[in-house]
């Protein structure tokens, strides 16, 4: 295929969230709540089982009372809100602020770091020709992570389940995504960590080029083999 135009997935795709550690941390620490190392890693521990932190591990298991909001958490910001913290809630925390003060902080720019070659192979795009759309399951605005990082500028369209009520693999965020690049689904690569989300764009004519959610340091080069497939420049 000719590959006019590419959509990528945000979290283990283009960034990855910080650890859960360090996200437990930066709350204590602003939330002016001192707990013994062994006592906070603890909690750390406790909350990433529980999978409270977006993009990060999924849960070991969802209670039953959060099944559905679970499965539908991306449809909107009120679900994903109640999904993460209903999941931070098995684990009790010292102070009850603390649960929103966790979902607050994975949305700022701080708490995401860009995969290693995500700014080599976004600039190639660009420089290509190439248009970008990131077409995520998310329920918050990742536009400010993206200007924090100043990704902004290789990204002409935002593609975000939360906005729309629907989420990948529903076709029609693709269909949405290719449109607003103003390319047909068959000129179009989908490039993401989730096989079944992500995937879900061949129903539509897209290709999928698939990479793996690791943590930063072990996938120096994840993107990089997409300019292959893009031939010369």
């Amino acid at each position: 295929m000719t590959v006019r135009g590419v959509l990528f997935d945000f979290s283990g795709t283009l960034l990855r969230v910080e650890p859960a550690a360090r996200w437990l941390a930066a709350v204590l620490a602003g939330s002016g709540v001192e707990l013994p190392p062994a006592e906070a890693a603890g909690y750390a521990a406790r909350l990433e089982r529980a999978g409270a932190l977006p993009g990060g591990a999924p849960p070991r298991a969802v209670p039953p009372h959060l099944d559905r909001l679970w499965w539908e958490r991306d449809r909107s910001a009120e679900q994903h809100r109640a999904a993460y913290t209903g999941l931070a809630r098995q684990v009790p925390l010292p102070r009850e602020d603390l649960y929103d003060a966790l979902y607050d902080r994975h949305m700022r720019p701080e708490a995401w770091e860009p995969y290693p070659d995500t700014v080599e192979v976004l600039a190639a795009l660009r420089d290509r020709g190439v248009p970008v759309a990131v077409v995520s399951n998310i329920g918050w605005d990742l536009r400010p992570v993206f200007r924090g990082h100043a990704l902004d500028g290789f990204v002409q369209e935002y593609v975000l389940s939360f906005e729309h009520g629907v989420q990948k693999p529903d076709p029609r965020l693709f269909r949405t995504a290719c449109a607003a690049l103003r390319l047909e689904p068959d000129e179009v690569l989908m490039v993401g960590d989730d096989r079944r989300a992500d995937g879900g764009a061949t129903a539509v004519g897209c290709a999928y080029h698939p990479v793996d959610h690791l943590p930063v340091e072990q996938r120096p080069h994840g993107l990089r083999p997409l300019l292959d497939l893009l031939g010369p420049a």
